[in-house]
C-alpha cells in the first residue's frame, strides 16, 4: 500500500502531466506495484513477503489438516497427506504419532531405498494408515492408489502440481471413487490462491490440444494475481 500511494503521489507531482484520472484503485498501477513486490520477495532472505505469508498459513493449518486426515483414516481407510513445507509435514507426523496412527513419509531428502520402503509400508502394511508426502518430491511417478482419499494441507502455486498430486491415487486401476480434500484458510491469501488455481483448471482443456501451459509462467501468474488481489482489497478497505 505504501508503494502504491508513493507511486500515485509521484505521478501527481510529476512535471509531466499525463491527465490520467482513475476512479478508485488504478489496477494497472496495482499490477506494477505487485510485480515489484514479487520481484523483491524472490531476492529477500528475510522479512515479510508473499512466500513467508503462505508458509505461515500452512503452519497454522497443519494441525487441523492432520486432524482431518486422522478422522478420514479412521473412517474410510488409507489416506495420502500432501504438504509443501517440511515443518508442516513434521507437525502433521507429530499429530499422527500422538494419536497412535501409523504413518509413512515421502520426502525429497530420502535415499531411493528409504523411499521405496516407505511406499511399500503404506501400500502393504495395514497398520500404516497415512502417508505424508512432499508436494514437490512425491507429486510425480508414485502409485498410491491403495488410498482413495487425499488431503492437500497446503496449496500449490500451479494447477498442474495440484493435479499431479491427485493423480497419485486417481489413476488406471483405481477401483474406488477418489476424493481430494483441500484445506483452505478462509479470509486469507489462501482462499485467493485456491480461486486462481481453479480458474487455471477451467483453462486446462488447452492442454488437450497440445498447447499446454508453462508451469513457471503459471506459478508466477498466480503469485502476481494473488498479490494484486491483496493490494486492491486493502486499498478499497482503506477508502480508495
Amino acid at each position: 500500500m505504501s508503494r502504491y500511494r508513493s507511486a500515485v503521489q509521484a505521478r501527481a507531482e510529476s512535471s509531466v502531466v499525463d491527465d490520467v484520472v482513475v476512479d478508485g484503485v488504478d489496477l494497472e498501477l496495482a499490477r506494477r506495484v505487485a510485480a515489484a513486490e514479487l520481484k523483491d520477495s524472490s531476492s529477500r532472505a528475510d522479512g515479510e513477503n508473499v512466500f513467508t505469508m503462505v508458509r505461515r498459513i500452512g503452519q497454522a493449518k497443519a494441525g487441523l489438516a492432520a486432524d482431518y486426515a486422522a478422522q478420514l483414516a479412521r473412517n474410510v481407510g488409507k489416506v495420502v497427506f500432501f504438504a509443501k513445507h517440511v515443518d508442516v509435514m513434521d507437525q502433521a507426523e507429530k499429530t499422527f504419532a500422538d494419536r497412535g496412527i501409523g504413518y509413512a513419509s515421502i520426502r525429497g531428502d530420502q535415499t531411493p531405498r528409504v523411499r521405496e520402503k516407505n511406499i511399500t509400508a503404506f501400500q502393504d502394511d495395514p497398520d500404516v494408515s497415512i502417508v505424508v508426502c512432499s508436494l514437490t518430491a512425491a507429486g510425480v511417478g508414485l502409485n498410491l492408489q491403495v488410498a482413495s482419499n487425499l488431503v492437500l494441507a497446503e496449496l500449490s502455486w500451479t494447477y498442474a502440481e495440484q493435479t499431479q498430486a491427485i493423480d497419485r491415487i486417481h489413476r488406471i486401476g483405481q477401483a474406488d471413487p477418489v476424493t481430494a480434500w483441500r484445506i483452505i484458510a478462509a479470509q486469507t491469501i489462501d482462499a485467493k490462491i485456491a480461486e486462481l488455481i481453479d480458474s487455471k483448471a477451467r483453462l486446462a482443456a488447452r492442454a488437450l490440444d497440445g498447447a499446454g501451459e508453462d508451469d513457471d509462467a503459471s506459478s508466477t501468474d498466480v503469485q502476481l494475481e494473488a498479490l494484486v488481489a491483496l493490494l486492491t482489497e486493502a486499498l478499497a478497505a482503506d477508502g480508495v
